[in-house]
């Protein structure tokens, strides 16, 4: 496989378990060298997906090929180039870091030098050098999925798959993480990404693709999936809540309303004309404003806005 080459290709998948139909035909394709996030509500078959494409899951129909090679026809070498990082750590937690990591080279039978001084390596990468002999049960939430990268990267694979990777980590452990997949990327491997935090996938990915209902709905960069919730939106705060109906009409578009926090808001087309006719209009109607704000769409509104308000 080539650098020009994709790295990742699936065709009509399908994969029904009883009368749930988990995946619809999904197509994908993910470019070498790039992360790949993967959003959608619970249930819309992200995790089977994954499955699948790491050679877990057998399909019912379709083709997948990872790092050039059938991933269902040729399993063991897909498994030999791949590496999968699940929802829950997968290391030992009554060894240290470097027992862990030796301990999975050996598994790979990487011999104990090469296996002793691969850990060498990946501790220094993923900043867990100094953690001595300490036990994995002492590290830190962020720590420890620290060490989960490196223990997947143990024979350097060509495709990472990572399954909601920092799934209960603090916003402190999910910036090591981010930093650490970043670092990864840089060095040559490719990544899909499946995340239940829209912020993680805007931060890391390349581009993403909106699944719903076992099939991809959307796909795009950031920007792009942003643009197709209406453009960029202006925000104001009132003083009074009381006049929150009154603002919302004078708001160029379809405006929405949030009581809670006295704030209106509408998509607009040409975000420094919005601007100053909503100013103008606020200031005729003798209305008090504690902000107005231009901005482009988050990626949560345009994740509600894909799949029609579904919990990720």
């Amino acid at each position: 496989m080539t650098d020009r080459d994709p790295a990742i290709v699936v065709e009509g998948l399908r994969k029904k378990y009883g009368d749930k139909q988990a995946l619809d035909g999904l197509d994908l394709t993910v470019r070498s060298g790039t992360v790949q996030g993967m959003l959608g509500p619970n249930g819309a078959g992200k995790t089977t997906a994954v499955r699948i494409m790491s050679t877990l899951l057998r399909p019912d129909e379709g083709r997948v090929e990872v790092a050039g090679i059938d991933a269902t026809a040729r399993a063991g070498e897909v498994r030999s180039r791949i590496g999968l990082v699940g929802q829950s750590a997968a290391v030992d937690e009554e060894l240290s870091g470097r027992g862990n990591l030796e301990m999975f080279g050996r598994l790979h039978r990487l011999g104990a030098r090469r296996a002793s001084a691969r850990a060498e390596e990946l501790l220094t990468r993923f900043g867990l050098a100094d953690t001595g002999p300490k036990a994995v049960k002492q590290y830190s939430g962020g720590m420890r999925r620290r060490l989960d990268l490196a223990a997947s990267l143990i024979c350097e694979p060509e495709v990472l798959f990572l399954d909601e990777p920092t799934t209960g980590l603090d916003p402190r452990g999910r910036t090591e993480v981010w930093n650490a997949v970043r670092s990864l990327v840089g060095g040559g491997t490719t990544v899909l990404l499946t995340t239940q935090y829209l912020e993680e996938a805007d931060q890391l990915a390349d581009r993403i693709a909106v699944i719903d209902h076992g099939k991809v709905i959307a796909q795009g960069t950031a920007d792009e999936l942003k643009t197709k919730t209406g453009g960029d939106r202006i925000d104001v705060v009132l003083h009074d809540p009381g006049r929150l109906a009154r603002a919302a009409a004078l708001l160029p578009g379809e405006a929405t309303v949030d009581e809670d926090r006295r704030l209106v808001s509408a998509s607009v087309s040409d975000r420094m004309a919005a601007l100053t006719e909503t100013v103008r209009a606020l200031e005729a109607a003798g209305i008090e404003a504690e902000d107005i704000a231009v901005r482009r769409p988050t990626l949560d509104e345009v994740f509600m806005h894909l799949t029609k308000g579904e919990s990720a």
